[in-house]
């Protein structure tokens, strides 16, 4: 991690942003990983990783709803705030960047349509905890293959066994 920079230096397990709390700001991932989670019924689960360019927060400068997610570091990161005042200054000098968080959050818009599309979000009242438990076993079953190796079995092998 270098030493010089205008973010903000955060070390491994610290919260930058708790899904709930009230947000007024943005962020930019200058240097590091961060882990996204969304707390259930059944607990945090991880629903994404940042890093460096990748800006997260972006909704409470349009809208002043409370964060969806919690932000968590993974080893050590560089981070740099930016409020809504300073965000609408930059975009007056380089309109591109207004162009470029669009495209970014419509591309976030298209994924998410497209897990909706194809079965991997249920949004039926029960659906949220149904994909975090699938999520999880997802996550168990490519550790232990990764510690067993060998051969694994396709998708639809493992149906047909069940």
């Amino acid at each position: 991690m270098s030493a010089s920079g205008l973010g903000k230096l955060y070390t491994e397990g610290q919260v930058i942003v708790r899904q709930g709390e009230a947000g007024d700001c943005m962020f930019a991932v200058q240097e590091g990983r961060l882990e996204v989670l969304k707390v259930g019924k059944d607990g945090e689960v991880r629903v994404g990783i940042l890093e460096q360019g990748d800006i997260f927060g972006e909704m409470s400068i349009f809208e002043r709803e409370a964060r969806s997610a919690t932000i968590r570091v993974l080893g050590q990161a560089r981070i740099l705030t930016v409020d809504k005042k300073t965000f609408l200054r930059r975009i007056q000098e380089d309109p591109t960047i207004a162009f470029n968080l669009v495209r970014m959050m419509s591309r976030r818009i298209r994924v998410l349509s497209q897990d909706v599309a194809e079965g991997k979000i249920d949004r039926s009242p029960h659906g949220a905890r149904t994909q975090m438990v699938d999520k999880r076993r997802k996550e168990r079953r490519s550790v232990g293959e990764r510690r067993k190796g060998g051969d694994r079995r396709t998708t639809s092998e493992r149906r047909r066994r069940a």
